[in-house]
């Protein structure tokens, strides 16, 4: 598998309403884990909210979503996606990170995370925020 983009919309306790919709739309298969699957429960409240969401289909457009914890700032269509790059080792998404990171604003170090093995974000100089990761069992 080569790496591929995939757009990564963001959410403020809708993700998973929006991923059972984008199912409906394109088929596929419908992947939710909530922050408390994955262990980061910042707020009880949002413990089932979906921390990683995704809607793949063979043949047709791919989606990926979550629900934007309470203690970061959110504004629907200001902040609403990212672009995620995801890929099997770790070796090309370090690649792409480090081509990627020229005069960018690291949102969260390239490392591993609970999630995936290798996980960063980062805003480009042109104010496009970049998700890279490396796919695990939970985003396969």
């Amino acid at each position: 598998m080569t790496a591929k983009a995939v757009t990564h919309l963001n959410f403020r306790g809708d993700a998973r309403e929006a991923l059972t919709f984008y199912r409906a739309a394109f088929g596929g298969d419908l992947t939710v884990v909530t922050y408390k699957d994955a262990g980061d429960v910042r707020d009880p409240a949002a413990a089932d909210q979906v921390m990683f969401g995704q809607v793949s289909t063979a043949d047709g457009p791919s989606v990926m979503a979550y629900d934007v914890p309470s203690d970061l700032p959110y504004h629907q269509g200001e902040n609403a996606f990212f672009v995620s790059v995801r890929g099997e080792t770790t070796e090309e998404i370090t690649a792409y990170w480090e081509r990627l990171a020229e005069d960018a604003t690291v949102l969260r170090p390239l490392g591993a995370a609970p999630w995936a093995p290798l996980y960063g974000m980062l805003r480009d100089r042109f104010g496009v925020t970049w998700v890279l990761d490396v796919v695990s069992e939970y985003n396969a």
